[in-house]
This record gives structure tokens, C-alpha cells and sequence, in this order.
């Protein structure tokens, strides 16, 4: 399967619908969410103190 640019909008799992809670409450890009949630899971209040750590892909 080939990963489209809008994917992540998708919501078919917990961590689909992780990866777009993140997109849309921090300044993280789709593929940043993607990889934060495939190395810690899919538990948002972890996620979102991750999150404020990481930089932005400019």
C-alpha cells in the first residue's frame, strides 16, 4: 500500500485518530505524529507531552 499525502486524515485505528488529534492540537507535521505515535503509542495525554518538546518541520 503507498502512502498517500492526506492519509493520516484517515481514521480507521487508535492510532490513526491519535496521529490526527495531534496534527490538529500542536505544531507537529502528519509524518512527526506518525512517528511519535508508531515509538510511544497512542495515549494522547503522553503524546501531547511529547509533542510540546518537538520543533516543528519547516
Amino acid at each position: 500500500m503507498t502512502t498517500q499525502p492526506n492519509d493520516w486524515l484517515e481514521e480507521k485505528t487508535p492510532e490513526d485518530r491519535a496521529v490526527r488529534y495531534l496534527v490538529e492540537h500542536t505544531d507537529v507535521s502528519p509524518l512527526q505524529a506518525k512517528d511519535l505515535v508508531s515509538r510511544h503509542g497512542s495515549d494522547i495525554s503522553k503524546l501531547m507531552e511529547i509533542a510540546k518538546t518537538i520543533k516543528a518541520e519547516g
